[in-house]
This record gives C-alpha cells, sequence and structure tokens, in this order.
C-alpha cells in the first residue's frame, strides 16, 4: 500500500534480500548515497528508464521487420523460450514488455 505525501512522493515497503539490504546500508554509512531511500529512488528511475529503453528497442525492430509476430510467430518463439502458451484476455490486450 503506497502513502502520498504533499511532496509528490509515496511511501511504500519493499522486501529486499539481507545481503542487498546491508549492501546499500554499507554505502550509506560510506557516504557514496545519502539514504537508504535516495538509493532506491535512483534505481528505480533506472529501471523506468531501461524498460522505456528496451520498449522502444522492440517498437523499432518490429517496425523494421514488418510489424508485431503473427500468432505462430508468437507460438514459435515461446516454445523456442520454454514460455507457457499464452493466455489472452480483454484486459491483457495491447500489453507490452517482459513478461507481458
Amino acid at each position: 500500500m503506497a502513502h502520498w505525501n504533499s511532496y509528490g512522493h509515496s511511501k511504500v515497503t519493499v522486501t529486499l534480500q539481507q545481503d542487498q539490504v546491508a549492501e546499500i546500508k554499507a554505502l550509506v554509512d560510506s557516504g557514496q548515497v545519502p539514504s537508504i531511500s535516495r538509493f532506491v529512488q535512483h534505481a528505480v528511475g533506472v529501471a523506468l528508464d531501461d524498460m522505456a529503453g528496451w520498449g522502444a528497442h522492440v517498437a523499432e525492430a518490429l517496425r523494421q521487420t514488418g510489424g508485431p509476430l503473427s500468432k505462430g510467430e508468437r507460438a514459435w518463439a515461446d516454445s523456442v523460450l520454454g514460455v507457457a502458451p499464452r493466455q489472452h484476455s480483454a484486459a491483457g490486450a495491447g500489453a507490452t514488455g517482459p513478461g507481458r
């Protein structure tokens, strides 16, 4: 659950591995990052930028190769990658990105 404040931020609970938390705390203790929150904010920003870049890269690749995959191409790719057959739903129509 997120809690919004008047500064445009929200407070959320995130579960991390203990060794990751220890590494982040060491960075804070050494002065390399100002706080755990700032480190996580930066990491989320980098991940969101990566996803946006990934989406643009896929869109450009599809444009260059004739558009979205056909059902047959998607089935072949799923079989090669070992992905279970997709369950299509109206809510998921048009979703893109990893895992979609």
